[in-house]
């Protein structure tokens, strides 16, 4: 079982840091061992090293755990201090895998610097190609990035989504392993499909995005702050490497104070 978070946004506020925190304590407090604690992006609100040092301390877990950035991420960052890989080429894109006993999960970086739209460089679908010819023929493999790759049918999200996604979409073709695709960055649980594989969208941590009918103040007001928990996904696959997303939210307050 595979627990999915994503959108931290932590920053020198408590509040990110409390909402972060009630959702690690969750995750601790369950009576299994998960497979992984995998989180798409946006751990840190600015990308600056003192909030990827909250991030290194607020992430401590007994489970396997596997990040990437988003796009509120900065790179060298977020390699130096929240992975402690001191000896990178600067800027490069980071990408990381996690072999299982009975999957591979890949996670690449599809921010762009700078911007915030997404998209995967030649150098990540490559390493992508690379994790997949390492991996044993009939293991299923989950594919992870902050943006997502397809629309959501939200336009403010649907503007800085993953573009050039046909490049993905051709690779996946050629991939029968890849049994889904997990992401963020729309702060909104959402489940759809791309490439023929399920697209899971895990909620925000930091805040959950109004939808398109839901009521606006005014036209930037995007977002529940308070109103709504912060909020994870649950992936289990089972022996034909058939996935089941289950969707819970956490209690700040209750957590918190625990």
């Amino acid at each position: 079982m595979i627990a999915h978070i994503s959108d931290l946004h932590v920053d020198s506020s408590p509040r990110s840091a409390e909402r972060t925190r009630a959702v690690m304590a969750y995750l601790e407090s369950l009576d299994v061992d998960l497979d992984a604690v995998v989180v798409t992006g946006d751990m840190a609100d600015h990308g600056l090293e003192s909030e990827y040092t909250l991030v290194r301390e607020l992430l401590r877990t007994r489970h396997p755990l596997l990040v990437c950035p988003g796009n509120h991420d900065r790179r060298d960052a977020f390699r130096d201090v929240l992975l402690g890989m001191t000896t990178h080429r600067s800027g490069a894109p980071v990408n990381q895998v996690l072999r299982g006993d009975a999957f591979t999960l890949a996670l690449c970086d599809s921010s762009v610097p700078g911007k915030d739209e997404g998209w995967l460089e030649d150098e990540t679908l490559a390493w992508l190609e690379g994790v997949l010819d390492e991996t044993p023929e009939g293991m299923p493999v989950l594919v992870g990035f902050h943006h997502p790759p397809t629309a959501l049918r939200m336009p403010f999200v649907d503007g800085i989504r993953q573009f050039g996604e046909d490049r993905l979409a051709e690779l996946a073709e050629r991939r029968p392993g890849i049994v889904a695709f997990l992401c963020g960055h729309a702060h909104t649980a959402a489940a759809t499909t791309f490439a023929g594989r399920p697209l899971l969208v895990a909620p925000g941590v930091i805040s959950t995005s109004k939808l398109p009918w839901e009521p606006y103040n005014h036209p930037n007001d995007h977002v529940y702050r308070d109103e709504m928990a912060p909020s994870l996904a649950f992936h289990l696959l089972d022996q034909e490497g058939r996935i089941t997303t289950h969707f819970r939210s956490v209690p700040v307050e209750a957590r918190a104070s625990s």
